[in-house]
């Protein structure tokens, strides 16, 4: 079969998608990668992937440039010869099954977050949630990465129960993110993973850090992520530099190797105002470190509270500020225990390979369907050139 994955950068196909890539590859299959052309892009054709570059624009709403990648994708559905498509992110999910549509490719999207979209009661929300009740039409499976977000769309009416399905965020891979051996270190580090903007909680991450410092504690707030300044969402450069001379903040720029930089915090910090499942804390928690996280949709899934982290309130410095306290007063033996629980919690219920199964069994049932199409349709065939022959 060939089977396209269709993303908002060939970063995120890299990155989060990367197992699915080499299941998807050891089955027999042909991948075609379909996103905006990066750094990255190499690697997924290193990987044994076709590749095809499209332009399309992350955070603009323009109509036209949105229509145009809509067309894109459908050029390159059609001339790559695709079986089966499965796309991600917002974009991807609407246009790409419009694009799909006259084709009448199968469609499996995947909703990893409904960020802005439904935190923000805007034109553009409006707008963004009328393209995902019509396209939500004709996906053969949508899959959600958390109940909250599921019911939200049934309740809306944006699609139908019987079209939806539960996955556990985009899974983690347990043999790249491995437990570690417990160390705590001489001055508390905690670290936040995130892109640099408002709703991931930044402002009361920093607050936060500002309280704990004040009371003298010897913590470290380090901050890992894209700064991302457009339509402005995100904090400034200008900002992140200011935070960093009146030394508040550790700011680590991006990284290609997360894990490592995983495994010298004490606690992973996420104050997020609204998540899919956040990959960060997933991979804190296979290297069996505790995390902090606010108890919203999404986040809240991560954390068994008490057990192995603390939920804290949105939107709130000083609870999370009282959380983070509480994490730094922990002795090691209780600190390294609820570093335990956080492995076997993503042992038990966010394995990727739960995502992976979940892809190849509908993959699966396709090959069969398609199959049994054939057949029927070569034994008619068949009959046919019967009635000739005997000139029926």
């Amino acid at each position: 079969m060939r089977i396209a994955i269709v993303l908002n950068t060939s970063w995120n196909i890299f990155n989060f998608r990367h197992g699915l890539v080499k299941a998807l590859l050891a089955e027999g299959h042909q991948v075609v990668a379909i996103a905006p052309e990066d750094k990255y892009s190499e690697n997924l054709v290193e990987m044994g992937c076709e590749f095809y570059a499209v332009k399309m624009e992350n955070k603009g709403t323009n109509p036209f440039k949105d229509l145009q990648y809509a067309y894109q994708l459908y050029k390159i559905y059609k001339k790559s010869n695709i079986d089966i498509i499965l796309q991600f992110t917002i974009k991807p999910n609407i246009y790409g099954t419009f694009a799909a549509l006259p084709l009448r490719k199968l469609v499996v999207n995947n909703v990893s977050g409904l960020g802005t979209v439904f935190l923000h009661n805007n034109l553009s929300s409006k707008i963004a949630k009328f393209l995902y009740k019509l396209s939500f039409k004709f996906p053969k499976r949508v899959f959600f990465q958390n109940e909250d977000d599921m019911q939200l769309f049934i309740e809306k009416n944006l699609i139908k129960e019987k079209t939806t399905d539960i996955l556990p965020g985009s899974g983690v891979c347990l043999d790249k993110f491995k437990a570690q051996d417990f160390k705590r270190n001489k001055t508390f580090n905690f670290l936040m993973i995130a892109r640099l903007l408002y709703d991931k909680g930044i402002i009361e991450y920093v607050n936060a850090a500002k309280i704990l410092k004040n009371m003298g504690l010897q913590v470290n707030f380090q901050v890992l992520g894209n700064l991302e300044t457009e339509a402005k969402l995100g904090v400034s450069k200008e900002q992140v530099e200011n935070w960093q001379k009146e030394n508040i903040i550790e700011y680590l720029g991006t990284s290609d190797n997360v894990a490592e930089i995983i495994k010298k915090a004490d606690c992973v910090v996420l104050p997020s105002y609204r998540e899919g499942t956040p990959r960060s804390l997933l991979e804190a928690c296979a290297m069996a470190k505790p995390i902090i996280t606010t108890d919203v949709v999404g986040c809240r899934q991560t954390v068994d509270d008490g057990v192995n982290g603390f939920l804290c309130e949105v939107k709130n410095a000083e609870d999370l500020a009282d959380k983070m306290q509480k994490m730094y007063t922990l002795d090691n033996e209780t600190l390294q225990k609820m570093g335990e629980k956080s492995r076997k919690k993503v042992e038990n219920e966010f394995d990727e390979k739960i995502v992976i199964n979940k892809y190849l069994t509908i993959i699966k049932s396709y090959e069969i369907l398609q199959k049994r199409k054939l057949n029927k349709t070569n034994k008619v065939k068949i009959h046919r050139a019967g009635m000739w022959w005997f000139g029926v």
